[in-house]
């Protein structure tokens, strides 16, 4: 993600207003949240006064800003994103990573896999890639666009319609946190152009909506229900960190556990 600019100081006053108005925070209101005084905000907003990286660090703070959002912060006014600090980043990225496969590996024998902010796979259980060649996968790395675009995935969704409704709505929540990510807002009218997904998507919840989203596949002449868990990487600091995903599949019955437990022997 860039931000283009002819000098810092063009950038981040715009941005930090943007961000306020967003926020529906008075530069009043913001200045307390983040400690600093309100004739500071507005000197800082009208590009009068340049922030120290101390200064941003307590706005997004107080902005409750996604981390690869701050970075855009920091280098809207000149300084390095926070991402880009290798002194510690490697190693925490190198413990993630493994606390990642552990997951993966434990959740066996049923699907898991992790994937970025919008739904790109990153890595899969040995599970998880058996029972989606099996449900009709293609392989696509982009796991909405597999579930979304016709095929034999698709197909074998017996409640396509309200999965994808709930998917395109996480995505669409992603995006709203991140205003700068193209590549988001993109994927975002590439799935709402596919065949069938803006009907979807436009459909109504039925009135006494389960509490939590079953995915129903037939595969086989087999019926399984499954329900998902998503993790993410806490208070992560880190622009590739926070992007983390972890989705887990649970089996929603006993039909369905003892199917997934008979793939895996």
């Amino acid at each position: 993600m860039t931000l283009v600019m002819n000098r810092p100081q063009d950038a981040f006053g715009p941005l930090l207003k943007s961000w306020r108005n967003r926020r529906r925070l008075s530069q009043l209101d913001l200045a307390l949240d983040a400690g600093m005084s309100q004739r500071h905000l507005s000197f800082l907003e009208t590009g009068r006064s340049m922030p120290s990286r101390y200064a941003i660090r307590q706005i997004c703070e107080a902005l409750d800003m996604p981390a690869a959002e701050q970075d855009m912060m920091l280098m809207s006014a000149g300084f390095a994103p926070q991402s880009a600090d290798a002194a510690w980043s490697a190693d925490v990225r190198h413990a993630v990573e493994a606390s990642i496969e552990h997951v993966l590996k434990g959740h066996e024998p049923f699907p898991a896999v992790s994937v970025d902010r919008i739904w790109n796979l990153q890595r899969a259980n040995e599970t998880a890639q058996r029972f989606f060649a099996i449900a009709g996968g293609t392989g696509q790395p982009n796991l909405l666009r597999e579930v979304f675009a016709p095929g034999a995935l698709r197909d074998n969704i017996r409640n396509w319609p309200e999965v994808t409704r709930a998917l395109f709505r996480l995505l669409d929540l992603e995006v709203a946190r991140r205003p700068h990510d193209e590549q988001g807002q993109t994927l975002l009218t590439e799935l709402k152009d596919l065949p069938g997904v803006a009907e979807a998507i436009a459909e109504r919840p039925s009135e006494h909506p389960a509490p939590v989203l079953s995915i129903e596949f037939l595969i086989n002449g087999a019926e399984l229900n499954l329900f998902s868990l998503i993790a993410t990487v806490g208070m992560s600091m880190d622009a590739t960190l926070d992007d983390l995903r972890i989705e887990t599949l649970l089996p929603a019955d006993e039909a369905t556990r003892e199917w997934f437990c008979a793939l895996g022997r």
